[in-house]
Protein backbone atom coordinates (compact mmCIF):
# COMPACT_ATOMS: atom_id res chain seq x y z
CA UNK A 1 0.00 0.00 0.00
CA UNK A 2 1.34 3.23 -1.44
CA UNK A 3 0.14 6.40 1.52
CA UNK A 4 -0.06 9.56 -1.78
CA UNK A 5 -0.50 11.72 1.75
CA UNK A 6 -0.53 15.28 0.34
CA UNK A 7 -2.32 18.46 0.57
CA UNK A 8 0.27 20.00 -2.05
CA UNK A 9 2.18 18.22 -5.28
CA UNK A 10 3.99 19.30 -7.89
CA UNK A 11 4.26 17.50 -10.81
CA UNK A 12 8.36 18.08 -11.34
CA UNK A 13 8.56 15.73 -14.47
CA UNK A 14 5.48 17.13 -16.06
CA UNK A 15 6.70 20.59 -15.04
CA UNK A 16 3.09 21.75 -13.77
CA UNK A 17 2.65 24.30 -11.33
CA UNK A 18 1.62 23.02 -7.86
CA UNK A 19 -1.03 24.65 -5.48
CA UNK A 20 0.60 26.78 -2.72
CA UNK A 21 -0.63 26.63 0.66
CA UNK A 22 -1.10 30.23 1.99
CA UNK A 23 -2.15 31.46 5.48
CA UNK A 24 -4.09 34.50 4.08
CA UNK A 25 -6.63 32.73 1.57
CA UNK A 26 -6.97 28.68 0.61
CA UNK A 27 -5.65 25.96 3.50
CA UNK A 28 -3.72 27.68 6.03
CA UNK A 29 -0.13 26.33 6.94
CA UNK A 30 -0.88 24.61 10.12
CA UNK A 31 -0.06 25.12 13.51
CA UNK A 32 2.94 23.30 14.50
CA UNK A 33 3.95 22.19 18.66
CA UNK A 34 5.81 24.99 20.22
CA UNK A 35 7.53 22.41 22.50
CA UNK A 36 10.78 20.18 22.23
CA UNK A 37 12.65 21.05 18.66
CA UNK A 38 15.40 18.71 17.55
CA UNK A 39 17.00 19.39 14.20
CA UNK A 40 18.44 17.26 11.92
CA UNK A 41 21.11 18.60 9.48
CA UNK A 42 20.47 16.67 6.15
CA UNK A 43 23.63 16.82 4.72
CA UNK A 44 25.26 14.16 7.67
CA UNK A 45 23.39 11.79 5.90
CA UNK A 46 24.98 11.40 2.82
CA UNK A 47 27.17 8.26 3.63
CA UNK A 48 24.08 6.64 4.65
CA UNK A 49 23.32 3.06 3.01
CA UNK A 50 19.87 2.89 1.00
CA UNK A 51 17.00 1.22 3.04
CA UNK A 52 16.04 -1.95 2.41
CA UNK A 53 13.30 -2.44 0.09
CA UNK A 54 11.50 -5.36 0.31
CA UNK A 55 9.29 -7.71 -2.16
CA UNK A 56 5.90 -7.42 -2.72
CA UNK A 57 3.61 -10.03 -2.18
CA UNK A 58 -0.08 -10.70 -2.77
CA UNK A 59 -0.53 -11.02 0.43
CA UNK A 60 0.36 -8.61 3.12
CA UNK A 61 0.58 -8.82 6.31
CA UNK A 62 -2.48 -9.65 8.72
CA UNK A 63 -3.95 -6.24 10.70
CA UNK A 64 -5.35 -6.44 14.26
CA UNK A 65 -8.78 -6.16 12.74
CA UNK A 66 -8.37 -8.84 10.16
CA UNK A 67 -7.11 -10.96 12.83
CA UNK A 68 -10.64 -9.93 14.66
CA UNK A 69 -12.66 -10.58 11.97
CA UNK A 70 -11.26 -14.02 11.03
CA UNK A 71 -11.93 -14.97 14.57
CA UNK A 72 -15.36 -13.89 14.88
CA UNK A 73 -16.03 -15.55 11.42
CA UNK A 74 -15.53 -18.89 12.73
CA UNK A 75 -11.73 -19.70 11.27
CA UNK A 76 -10.49 -21.78 14.28
CA UNK A 77 -7.47 -20.79 16.08
CA UNK A 78 -5.27 -23.20 14.63
CA UNK A 79 -6.06 -21.72 11.14
CA UNK A 80 -5.61 -18.16 12.42
CA UNK A 81 -1.89 -19.21 13.84
CA UNK A 82 -1.05 -20.64 10.13
CA UNK A 83 -2.24 -17.38 8.73
CA UNK A 84 -0.26 -14.98 11.23
CA UNK A 85 2.84 -17.68 10.52
CA UNK A 86 2.83 -17.49 6.92
CA UNK A 87 1.98 -13.81 6.58
CA UNK A 88 3.13 -12.43 10.08
CA UNK A 89 0.99 -9.80 11.69
CA UNK A 90 1.46 -5.92 11.54
CA UNK A 91 -0.49 -5.81 14.94
CA UNK A 92 -0.14 -3.83 18.10
CA UNK A 93 1.36 -6.30 20.26
CA UNK A 94 1.41 -4.46 23.44
CA UNK A 95 -0.65 -4.70 26.22
CA UNK A 96 -3.33 -2.55 25.42
CA UNK A 97 -3.42 -3.92 21.75
CA UNK A 98 -3.43 -7.84 23.20
CA UNK A 99 -6.38 -6.81 25.80
CA UNK A 100 -8.66 -5.25 22.47
CA UNK A 101 -8.30 -8.23 20.49
CA UNK A 102 -9.29 -10.50 23.92
CA UNK A 103 -12.58 -8.72 24.32
CA UNK A 104 -13.03 -8.89 20.19
CA UNK A 105 -13.18 -12.61 21.09
CA UNK A 106 -9.09 -13.25 19.63
CA UNK A 107 -8.44 -16.96 21.49
CA UNK A 108 -5.62 -16.56 23.68
CA UNK A 109 -3.42 -19.06 21.65
CA UNK A 110 -3.65 -16.97 18.49
CA UNK A 111 -2.45 -14.02 20.90
CA UNK A 112 0.48 -15.82 21.90
CA UNK A 113 1.09 -16.32 17.87
CA UNK A 114 0.66 -12.41 17.43
CA UNK A 115 3.26 -11.76 20.50
CA UNK A 116 5.90 -14.33 18.80
CA UNK A 117 5.66 -13.31 15.15
CA UNK A 118 3.88 -10.13 14.88
CA UNK A 119 6.34 -7.52 13.16
CA UNK A 120 7.80 -5.34 15.28
CA UNK A 121 7.08 -2.04 16.48
CA UNK A 122 8.25 0.61 14.14
CA UNK A 123 10.65 2.97 16.16
CA UNK A 124 12.07 5.31 13.74
CA UNK A 125 10.96 5.95 9.90
CA UNK A 126 13.18 5.49 6.91
CA UNK A 127 13.15 8.63 4.87
CA UNK A 128 15.15 9.18 0.84
CA UNK A 129 15.46 12.64 0.19
CA UNK A 130 16.07 13.08 -3.65
CA UNK A 131 17.11 16.49 -4.52
CA UNK A 132 16.77 17.26 -8.77
CA UNK A 133 18.69 20.00 -9.73
CA UNK A 134 17.91 21.43 -13.54
CA UNK A 135 20.63 23.69 -15.57
CA UNK A 136 23.27 25.30 -14.68
CA UNK A 137 23.10 27.43 -11.90
CA UNK A 138 25.46 28.18 -9.32
CA UNK A 139 23.46 29.32 -6.33
CA UNK A 140 19.79 29.43 -4.87
CA UNK A 141 17.83 32.38 -4.48
CA UNK A 142 17.23 30.35 -1.11
CA UNK A 143 20.09 28.56 0.11
CA UNK A 144 18.34 26.39 2.59
CA UNK A 145 15.62 23.85 2.32
CA UNK A 146 13.56 22.69 5.59
CA UNK A 147 11.42 19.88 6.34
CA UNK A 148 9.43 20.24 9.63
CA UNK A 149 7.80 17.31 11.11
CA UNK A 150 5.25 16.96 13.45
CA UNK A 151 5.82 14.51 16.12
CA UNK A 152 3.05 15.09 19.29
CA UNK A 153 4.47 18.03 21.52
CA UNK A 154 7.81 17.63 19.53
CA UNK A 155 9.12 19.27 16.17
CA UNK A 156 11.50 17.70 14.22
CA UNK A 157 13.35 20.44 12.31
CA UNK A 158 15.34 18.47 8.90
CA UNK A 159 17.36 21.22 7.47
CA UNK A 160 19.72 21.11 4.10
CA UNK A 161 22.31 23.96 3.09
CA UNK A 162 22.18 23.86 -1.00
CA UNK A 163 25.22 25.79 -1.86
CA UNK A 164 27.09 23.19 0.89
CA UNK A 165 25.44 20.03 -0.47
CA UNK A 166 26.47 21.17 -4.12
CA UNK A 167 30.10 21.51 -3.53
CA UNK A 168 30.65 18.14 -1.66
CA UNK A 169 31.50 15.12 -3.01
CA UNK A 170 28.06 13.04 -2.42
CA UNK A 171 28.10 9.44 -2.11
CA UNK A 172 24.67 9.26 -3.88
CA UNK A 173 24.77 11.53 -6.97
CA UNK A 174 23.69 10.84 -10.78
CA UNK A 175 22.86 12.25 -13.89
CA UNK A 176 19.76 11.67 -15.07
CA UNK A 177 18.75 12.13 -18.78
CA UNK A 178 15.65 14.28 -19.32
CA UNK A 179 16.27 15.04 -22.86
CA UNK A 180 13.28 15.61 -25.01
CA UNK A 181 13.00 16.27 -29.39
CA UNK A 182 13.19 19.61 -28.22
CA UNK A 183 15.98 19.71 -26.57
CA UNK A 184 18.80 18.09 -24.25
CA UNK A 185 18.39 18.08 -20.43
CA UNK A 186 20.29 16.52 -18.02
CA UNK A 187 19.11 16.46 -14.16
CA UNK A 188 21.55 16.64 -11.25
CA UNK A 189 20.46 14.34 -8.54
CA UNK A 190 21.52 13.59 -5.15
CA UNK A 191 19.76 11.30 -2.51
CA UNK A 192 20.28 11.32 0.83
CA UNK A 193 18.95 8.14 2.87
CA UNK A 194 18.15 8.52 6.80
CA UNK A 195 16.16 7.70 9.22
CA UNK A 196 13.96 9.97 11.43
CA UNK A 197 12.79 9.08 14.91
CA UNK A 198 9.29 9.56 15.67
CA UNK A 199 7.69 8.60 19.20
CA UNK A 200 4.02 9.09 18.01
CA UNK A 201 1.76 6.76 15.77
CA UNK A 202 -1.17 7.81 13.56
CA UNK A 203 -1.47 11.19 11.51
CA UNK A 204 1.77 13.46 11.00
CA UNK A 205 2.15 16.67 9.31
CA UNK A 206 5.13 17.40 7.22
CA UNK A 207 6.06 21.25 6.55
CA UNK A 208 8.30 21.49 3.12
CA UNK A 209 10.08 25.59 2.79
CA UNK A 210 12.52 27.09 1.38
CA UNK A 211 14.00 29.86 3.17
CA UNK A 212 17.02 32.00 3.08
CA UNK A 213 17.63 31.84 6.91
CA UNK A 214 20.51 29.43 7.84
CA UNK A 215 18.78 29.35 11.58
CA UNK A 216 15.10 27.98 11.40
CA UNK A 217 13.81 25.94 14.02
CA UNK A 218 9.80 26.35 13.95
CA UNK A 219 7.70 26.77 10.68
CA UNK A 220 6.18 30.28 12.68
CA UNK A 221 9.89 31.54 11.38
CA UNK A 222 9.21 31.58 7.93
CA UNK A 223 8.45 35.07 6.03
CA UNK A 224 4.63 35.16 5.05
CA UNK A 225 6.44 35.05 1.57
CA UNK A 226 8.19 31.50 2.59
CA UNK A 227 4.79 30.14 4.11
CA UNK A 228 2.87 31.38 0.99
CA UNK A 229 5.13 29.27 -1.40
CA UNK A 230 5.34 26.07 1.84
CA UNK A 231 3.73 22.77 0.79
CA UNK A 232 2.23 20.52 3.47
CA UNK A 233 1.66 17.12 3.52
CA UNK A 234 0.19 14.09 5.69
CA UNK A 235 1.00 10.37 6.82
CA UNK A 236 -0.29 8.18 8.87
CA UNK A 237 2.37 6.41 10.73
CA UNK A 238 1.73 2.85 11.61
CA UNK A 239 2.65 1.18 14.76
CA UNK A 240 4.22 -1.80 12.71
CA UNK A 241 4.47 -2.38 9.03
CA UNK A 242 6.63 -4.61 6.95
CA UNK A 243 8.01 -1.57 4.62
CA UNK A 244 8.77 1.55 6.28
CA UNK A 245 9.78 3.98 4.27
CA UNK A 246 8.67 7.60 2.80
CA UNK A 247 10.17 9.26 -0.17
CA UNK A 248 10.67 13.02 -0.37
CA UNK A 249 11.91 14.85 -3.41
CA UNK A 250 12.57 18.31 -4.27
CA UNK A 251 13.12 20.04 -7.03
CA UNK A 252 15.16 22.81 -8.03
CA UNK A 253 15.40 24.65 -11.37
CA UNK A 254 17.88 27.05 -13.37
CA UNK A 255 16.06 31.27 -12.87
CA UNK A 256 14.32 32.12 -16.26
CA UNK A 257 15.87 35.95 -14.77
CA UNK A 258 18.80 35.09 -13.08
CA UNK A 259 20.44 32.05 -14.97
CA UNK A 260 22.84 31.64 -12.41
CA UNK A 261 20.72 30.75 -9.36
CA UNK A 262 18.25 27.87 -8.84
CA UNK A 263 14.92 28.56 -8.26
CA UNK A 264 13.18 25.92 -5.47
CA UNK A 265 10.29 24.48 -7.67
CA UNK A 266 8.44 22.57 -5.44
CA UNK A 267 8.19 18.74 -3.84
CA UNK A 268 6.71 15.71 -3.90
CA UNK A 269 6.07 13.12 -0.56
CA UNK A 270 5.01 9.49 -0.77
CA UNK A 271 5.10 6.69 1.75
CA UNK A 272 4.89 2.89 1.69
CA UNK A 273 4.82 0.63 4.76
CA UNK A 274 3.61 -2.74 2.92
Amino acid sequence: MIAHALIATLALVAGQTAPRISTSRGTPVPVFPQGEVQTINLIEWNSNQFPRIYERSDQLPLTDAEVAKLAKAGFTSAQLIKMIEERRCACDASADGLIRLKQEGVPQEVLSAISLHGLAPNRALNLLVTLDFTGESRSAREAFLYFFVEDGDITRVLTLNIPDLLQNQNAHESMVDRSDILRARLVRRIELPGQVTLTKYGPHRVLVAASASPTLTHPSQLTELERSKAQVYTFDYPRASLQNLCRLTAGYRQDAVLAYKWRFEGSRFECEWN
